[in-house]
């Protein structure tokens, strides 16, 4: 699978509103500067997430998305599953899939085993990082300099 810049953008979004939306909602042009993102392809992104229950918006002039959810219940691995199109490595691995178009042999292919477990190990990864955890790296990190 290849990971899109849908899942890299949206966790910089969330990050940034985990960051800048601790007392207030945070407008998407505010993240739109500051993440130098497209404010239209922000608003595809957030329209997935808002959808998803992991963020919250706000209208009127002091507007804008908070998440919905505590940033230590927001995995990584939720993120891709809601903005991937895919969640598998090659189109073999895709669940009941007999021939994936890339070769004739993906019914009865051994090798079709790795992909579908290299997958299962990126997503059991991916779901041990958390938006918090991530957080609390980027303050490790300003200590450290």
């Amino acid at each position: 699978m290849r990971v899109t810049t849908k899942s890299r953008y949206g966790t910089r979004l969330l990050l940034d509103i985990a960051t800048y939306g601790k007392k207030k909602p945070v407008p998407l042009s505010d993240v739109s500067t500051r993440q130098k993102i497209s404010l239209k392809y922000l608003e595809q992104i957030t329209s997935k997430l808002k959808k998803a229950g992991i963020l919250e918006s706000y209208r009127g002039q002091l507007g804008g998305h908070r998440l919905a959810k505590s940033p230590d219940k927001i995995s990584i691995g939720q993120i891709v599953r809601i903005l991937e199109e895919s969640m598998v490595i090659i189109d073999c691995a895709e669940k009941g899939r007999q021939v994936c178009g890339a070769c004739n042999g993906a019914g009865e292919c051994l090798s079709r085993w790795v992909w579908v477990e290299a997958g299962r190990a990126m997503f059991d990864r991916l779901d041990e990082i958390t938006i918090a955890s991530l957080l609390a790296i980027g303050k490790e990190n300003l200590r450290k300099e």
